[in-house]
Order: C-alpha cells, then structure tokens, then sequence
C-alpha cells in the first residue's frame, strides 16, 4: 500500500525596495513602529520560523524548532539580498535549514523563486529567461546548489514560462489545484476534464512542452491551504494537526500559503505551524517530506494540461495583473481598480524601451550581450566577482569609461524589470508604496538609458501620458501622472541632493558639536568623502566631496553649506560647485522617507548621547537616595525621580548593590513604553555580550533576574536562542536555563 506523505510550503516574498539610487531600503511609515516592512515582517514571520518554540504544558520552552528544516519553502532574491546583510542570523539559519533537509531527505527543502516575482504569462520571451536565469544565480550562490523545482510568481503559468524553467533545468513547480484543466495517464491520450474538486492532488504531474520538453507540477490542497491562510486555523497547534492529519491518504498532501502567514498574519503562527510539524515528524504512519525528495521516488504517472494563463490569486487568470477584473483584496466595495490597464500599458511600453536600447548598444560593449545579461544575476545577486564578471563578457580593451557604460546598461535591465514586479498591481489602489515602486524603478531604468546614449525625452513623455489614466481611489484622486511627477521625480539623486543628505546625516550625528577636519559616509549605493572648514563668524561651512559610486564613478566637488538661523537643517542651503557651474540644494525638498532617515539618525545619536549623560548623573544620585522611614511607600517627589526610570532600572540591573527601596520604587513606579523599550534593549544587548565573554554565570544570572523584576515583560526572545544554539555550553547551567522559561532538560 502507498505510504502517507506531508508536504508544507511557505512562499516567502516581499516587494523590492531598494532606493535604486542608494541601494538601501529606507524608512516605510507604514510599518512603524518598525523601520521598514522587510524588518518589521523579519522581526514577526521570517525570524519566529527560525526560532519556533515548542511549550510544554506549564508554559516553558521545552523545544526550539527551526521550522525551516522541516518546511518546503522559497526566498525571493530581493527579500534574501536584504536578509543576507540586515538579519544575518535569520539568514544563516534558513541556509543551514536547507543542509539539514538534503542530509535527512536527500534533497534541500528551498526551491527557487522567479527572481523581481513578474508575472511571467505577462513578460515577454526574453525577460522570461532572464528572470529564471538571474532566480538560479542567486540561489546557487546562497545554497551551493541549483534549484530542483522554482516557485512562479503568484503560480502564475502558461506553457511559455514554462518552457523557461524546463528549459533552465527546473524539474518542478507548485500550483493551485483550479489551474489544471485536464488529465491523462503517461502513454495514453484518454484525456478527461478536471475541476479543484476532481483533481487528485495526491501525485505529481507531467506537463508535455511544445518544445518536447516536460516539466513536473505539484497541486496543493486548495481547500486545507485557505484554512490556514484565512480561516484561523493558526489559533491551535492541535487543532491544526487534526485538520492535516485527517486529511492525509496514500501519496502526498502538501499544503502553500504565503510564509508571511505564520507570525505575521497570524501572531504565534510559527508555534502553532513548528507544533504541527513535529507531530507529523513523530507519526508512524507518516512521512514529513519536500517535493523533490517525493518526486525522484514517485516519478508522474500521469499528465496534465493547464488552463493558460492562470494563478493562484486571480479566478480570471492573469487579469488581475492588466485590467479591473474585480480580484481586490476587499475593504473597499466602492473602489475599482481601472487604474491598472494604465499602469501595466505604461510600465510595458517604458520595459520594451529600455530593452530595445540594451540591444542596441549592448554590441558595442559585450561580445555576447545576450549572454552577459543572462548571466549578470550572478553579480547583481548572487555576489560573484565583478572583475571576473568583466573578463568573461565585456569586450576586450574597453577603456574605464566604456566598461562604466557597460555596467550602467545592466543595472538599467534590473531596474527596467523590479520595475514589473507583481505587487504594484495585486491591490487595490494605485495610490500605494507598490505602484509608486514600480514607477520609481522606472525612473530609474530612464535615467541609466539616459546615461548611456539614449534620447529619452519621448519616451519619458510617453510614458507619463500613459500614467495619466491612472487615477486613484483615495483622494485626492491622483493621476498616475501627479503622482509620479509629485512623489518619484523628487527620489532622483544628483550631486547636490547627495552631498546635501551626507552633510545633514553628519550634522544628525553630532557634527554640529565636533566637526572633524574629513569623515567618509554613505550608502551601499555610493559613499561620499568630505573635508571640511569653517568659514568664521557666518555661519557657513565649506569643503570638498569626493562621490564614489563604484566601478571607477568618482567625482570630486566642492561645496558650501549655509546653515539657517533656525538651526532648521532641513532649512540650510547646500551648493554644490563642479568646475564653471554651481547648484544649490534644500534639504527639506528631500522625498519623506530620505528626510525620515536623517530624524531617525538625529532621534538614534541623541538619545544615545542622553542616554550616556544620564547615566553619568544617576550614578551620583544612586548615592544620594535615603533609606525609606516611618510609612514611607515611595520617593518624596517621585516625578523627578521618574523621569530618570530607564538609567535608574539599568543601574539597577547592571549593579547587585544598588539600593532595595530604589528597585521598590522602580517597580511601583509606572515607565512608559519607550522607557521600557530602551532599558529592555541595552539589557539584552549586555547579556549577549556578557555571553559572547564567557562572563561567570552567577553575573549574567544577577542581571536577568534583576531585570525581570523591574520589568516583567522584559524580551528575552534573542537571549534564549543564544541558549538554545549553544546548548552543549548551557546544558549544566540548570539555573539560567529555568530563569529563561526553559523546561527541565530542554536545553541539552
């Protein structure tokens, strides 16, 4: 009889959202209190799924999971670039997830991903390919290995974009059950039609190429998939394996939802999907699996045609990606979503432009230009070396300046195609943060097709013609057009608005008190040089700037910054002079999320500097406070003390012989959260420390229980998973363990 199979895929994806010019994601007020989207997610979703707990029935951590062991799962190549450099431990610890999976399964449960998640029946032949090809780069780099199956973007499919990954070697992709139309076993032609509720979705399938190539497609129980997406069924870690466990027959169940549901939708979904998992792991009568491992056992014994195109989010195909087809994600019954005919018109007609003059002028820069597009994935994501690079696909003897050419006609491709990425269509206006992505890596693409020979005034007349028949729901109701020419035409950089930003960032740090003769900043996109000096008594500074841009893009500037009476720097005026010509800057005509990054460098550097001054002063006062006498229940004009609450706390945590009646009052005394957040913070911080020290156990025991006292909800998530990944350090420390909510003999 045919084993029972399990099979659990998260689709793990975020827009891009890279500044294009600076290469860093900026601040998204929308995700505070979090500083941008990809990090709030990290902190609720990506990072959880590393570090599931597993309680036991006292409500101690009696395991850690790393659910990506155990889960079929996929990156985007956008969302992984950020992971890589801005929450490494997540990062590392999905790539080992991976190895863990090949070493027990014999095939590593990551699969690739559609590189910019275009919708690939929309992308032409061409952009097909470079999608597949720059996804298998960037996964090749991070798991040394290629793919075995590749997720399409919204499982969006037709036999074209197909052909691409069969083409590229892809062994298989995940679909929804309503995709297949028809069914037949291998060898015969005894076609019959199927619906979502007629389809065995127990087995893999073979779909028969135009090309005579085939590919194998996996369909996810469409039903169970949406009880766990929209039906609360994250509530009950039980409740959740009942459901499975029920569900189960001979062959495979394998379920696909967004990753982002367990954490992120759902708070404490991770627990209940880890909970789930492990049951399925232990059943004896169940085999916890991924698709490559269960489809080299249990090769397609039949085939399938598909309704072309269609996905998985759109019930009339593609259309929610191109027309007002009524797909929305609900909450607005008045609001059409007629804007997206313009918008898809405008971004394909500025794509097919750009891309007409790569092929154009790419010959004279590379021998093979088709090839050195396709491979230019393993530079822009998968972090191979650019020399190299240019060795293998630049033309012989280009001068600096033509290979600065040559690179700028590639990164105009990757910007051309961010700029088509799914998500500016998928809701329900067009007046959000991703259509105005897509026009602002437009911009961008422009800008580099500018840079390198071509005359773009047309096109970008064009272009904004299109988008002004977009018009937006929420007022004021802007066009495609306001909006680009009020909200992503002032994202452009130049010199000016560069060397501006870098002075107003220093200023946040503290230049403004301790100005230094030269300092380097910058951004993953370009770095700045400065020197300075001070012109006496008016108020004005002056220097140098040298812009490194990479690649051999450097340029040397000289600069006056004339600050405003207001101390307002967002006020000053920064000029920017360059040979026989001179530019002036304000930055207060930054775009918001370029001004909020320079409040939150000034918000980060000062409470710092406050921070370390009141620190200094609670330590005087420590000294000063009397014992309590007679009924005394609290500091004689406790506000003053109050205001202090956070140092105080740390003093206290930090000290053993602080005094008794200070921790009294502490306790007793309400903090509001940014106090709490700020003495929560530094303390994990030190413990982490301590631990990396090797400092004695008794100390860092003495802070954690002195911290808990004063703060009872104080996050000890990060300190816990240090425990637990240096369990062979900590199994002996009995009573760090149990003060850090571990089980009895968890950690071992």
């Amino acid at each position: 009889m045919m084993e029972k199979h399990l099979c659990i895929h998260g689709h793990f994806y975020q827009p891009p959202r890279e500044d294009p010019w600076l290469r860093t994601v900026l601040p998204e007020g929308s995700a505070a209190p979090g500083l941008n989207w990809n990090e709030r997610i990290a902190r609720e979703s990506y990072a959880p799924l590393a570090w599931a707990r597993l309680l036991d029935d006292k409500g101690r951590i009696a395991r850690i999971v790393n659910v990506y062991e155990y889960l079929s799962f996929n990156f985007g190549p956008t969302l992984f670039s950020w992971m890589e450099k801005s929450d490494p431990e997540t990062y590392h610890r999905i790539l080992d997830a991976d190895k863990a999976s090949r070493s027990r399964l014999g095939f590593g449960n990551a699969l690739g991903q559609i590189c910019h998640h275009v919708i690939m029946p929309l992308a032409s032949e061409e952009d097909k390919k470079i999608e597949t090809a720059w996804a298998m780069q960037d996964f090749e780099a991070r798991f040394g290995r290629q793919p075995d199956g590749m997720w399409l973007s919204e499982t969006a499919v037709d036999s074209a974009s197909l052909e691409a990954l069969a083409e590229a070697g892809i062994a298989f992709t995940i679909l929804a059950p309503r995709q297949a139309a028809a069914v037949a076993p291998t060898g015969r032609d005894d076609w019959h039609n199927v619906d979502e509720g007629g389809l065995d979705i127990t087995q893999p399938y073979l779909v028969e190429l135009p090309s005579g190539r085939t590919i194998s497609v996996f369909f996810y129980h469409g039903a169970l998939s949406q009880a766990v997406a929209f039906e609360q069924l994250l509530r009950d870690g039980g409740a959740f394996w009942s459901r499975v466990k029920d569900a189960t027959t001979p062959g495979l169940l394998s379920l696909a939802t967004d990753g982002e549901t367990y954490g992120h939708h759902f708070t404490f979904g991770e627990m209940a999907l880890a909970y789930m998992l492990m049951q399925a792991e232990d059943a004896p009568d169940l085999s916890l699996t991924n698709y490559a491992a269960y489809l080299a056992a249990h090769p397609p014994t039949h085939r399938v045609r598909l309704h072309e195109p269609s996905s998985w989010s759109c019930a009339h195909g593609v259309e929610r990606w191109k027309a007002d087809c009524g797909c929305n994600t609900g909450g607005h019954p008045h609001w059409t979503q007629r804007w997206r005919d313009p918008l898809r018109r405008a971004q394909d007609h500025a794509r097919s432009a750009v891309h007409k003059h790569f092929t154009a002028t790419a010959p004279q820069y590379f021998p093979q230009p088709a090839d050195a597009l396709l491979a230019y994935g393993s530079v822009r994501f998968g972090g191979a070396d650019p020399e190299a690079f240019r060795a293998t696909h630049f033309a012989a003897h280009l001068s600096d300046e033509d290979a600065t050419t040559a690179w700028d006609l590639l990164e105009m491709e990757q910007w051309s195609l961010a700029s088509m990425a799914s998500c500016a269509w998928f809701f329900d206006d067009l007046d959000r943060i991703e259509p105005l992505g897509a026009m602002t890596y437009t911009r961008r693409a422009l800008e580099l097709a500018r840079d390198t020979g071509m005359e773009t005034t047309a096109l970008a007349r064009d272009y904004q013609a299109i988008l002004a028949e977009a018009v937006a729901n929420q007022p004021p109701q802007s066009s495609g057009r306001e909006l680009y020419i009020q909200r992503v035409r002032p994202k452009s950089e130049t010199p000016q608005s560069l060397i501006a930003q870098g002075l107003v960032i220093l200023w946040a740090r503290g230049l403004r008190h301790n100005m230094p003769q030269e300092t380097r900043m910058g951004w993953p996109g370009a770095s700045i040089d400065f020197t300075f000096e001070s012109v006496p008594g008016s108020g004005t500074l002056q220097g140098t700037a040298t812009i490194h841009r990479g690649r051999g893009r450097d340029q040397r500037y000289t600069w006056t910054w004339q600050r405003s009476t207001t101390e307002n720097p967002l006020e000053s005026t920064v000029t920017v002079h360059f040979e026989d010509e001179e530019a002036s800057f304000l930055p207060r005509d930054l775009p918001w999320n370029k001004r909020q990054a320079i409040a939150l460098e000034w918000a980060a550097a000062s409470e710092d500097a406050v921070w370390n001054r009141q620190l200094v002063g609670v330590q005087s006062g420590l000294h000063l406070i009397q014992p309590w006498t007679e009924s005394q229940a609290t500091q004689n004009m406790a506000w003053h003390w109050g205001r202090f609450w956070a140092p105080l706390a740390w003093t206290v945590a930090i000290e053993p012989n602080a005094p008794q009646n200070l921790m009294d009052f502490l306790q007793a005394q309400p903090a509001g959260q940014p106090e709490r957040a700020a003495f929560s913070h530094r303390v994990r911080a030190e413990v982490l420390r301590l631990m990396d020290d090797n400092a004695p156990e008794d100390t860092i025991i003495g802070i954690i229980q002195r911290a808990v006292e004063l703060d009872p909800e104080l996050d000890l998530w990060s300190i816990q998973n240090s425990v637990w990944n240096q369990s062979a350090r900590y199994a002996a420390s009995e009573s760090l363990v149990e003060l850090l909510g571990f089980a009895p003999g968890a950690v071992s």
